[in-house]
């Protein structure tokens, strides 16, 4: 198991840029719950989070609405699920499931019934991301871990790199895949085109930290300890600041998630 259960709660900022600088306020504290809330994505509606949440001693999913501030529990199944998705914009999501006799694989719920169909039955896989219709790229588990193309229709599994990190994006509007390379220090954020293969450096990470997003304009945002930064690959030749979380008493930050607009920013850092 590669999930760290470490107590972190998740916060919900309005993001603004003006001029070309990029502006947090009103932090929500979205889970409000002890343990581990963690993994967050945004819905396409831009409306709704999902993340993961721990209840019962162990971790479901959860949907956070932001217009009515009520949360709603998905799934209830003996495993725990993680990493949650929304699959393209149906009523359907992806998440990881661990069973409690370690049996660990990817499954698409239903968010009305929590009815749950395996995905990919021959990957463990750890992390994922919707590169289309059928298809995703995943953080697969093994010595080393790497990144797989996979073809849900045709069940069709391809190795794209390994030594890699947990997140793993589609960049907008082409057919690439950001993610985290570890094979070098310090660890790089690289691209893999998934017609060709190629793959190219974009900008070295942030010491230590693999967690990183992407806007609908390209701006990759990535946090270290309670500071978020941002690097532009049209304008910037490093990671810019935007700011301290300190300053709302919050550290430790890890996993993000964008909303569709770029107008919410969904932050997960150490319970306090």
């Amino acid at each position: 198991m590669i999930y760290s259960q470490t107590p972190t709660e998740v916060y919900l900022f309005e993001l603004s840029k003006v001029n070309g600088h990029y502006s947090l306020t009103n932090p929500i504290n979205i889970s409000n719950n002890p343990g581990y809330d963690n993994q967050p994505s945004f819905m396409k509606n831009g409306r709704q989070v999902l993340f993961a949440s721990t209840r019962n001693q162990q971790t479901d999913i959860v949907s956070y609405n932001i217009r009515t501030k009520k949360k709603k529990w998905l799934t209830n199944t003996e495993g725990g699920e993680y990493s949650p998705l929304q699959i393209r914009s149906s009523n359907t999501f992806s998440a990881i499931r661990l069973d409690p006799d370690g049996y660990q694989r990817l499954y698409s719920y239903s968010m009305y019934s929590g009815e749950s169909t395996e995905l990919v039955k021959d990957l463990k896989i750890g992390y994922h991301g919707w590169v289309g219709r059928d298809e995703l790229v995943s953080f697969v588990l093994g010595e080393p871990f790497t990144l797989q193309h996979s073809n849900i229709k045709t069940g069709v599994n391809t190795i794209l790199d390994d030594t890699i990190g947990r997140t793993i994006l589609k960049l907008p509007k082409s057919n690439q895949v950001a993610y985290i390379s570890k094979k070098q220090t310090p660890w790089t954020v690289n691209t893999v085109d998934l017609e060709s293969g190629e793959i190219e450096t974009m900008i070295h990470t942030l010491d230590g930290s693999e967690d990183f997003v992407v806007t609908h304009s390209g701006v990759l945002i990535m946090g270290k300890g309670s500071v978020l930064y941002n690097f532009d690959p049209y304008n910037h030749s490093d990671w810019v600041r935007i700011a301290d979380l300190s300053n709302y008493g919050l550290k430790g930050i890890t996993r993000l998630a964008i909303s569709p607009k770029a107008d919410k920013i969904v932050i997960v850092v150490e319970e306090e």
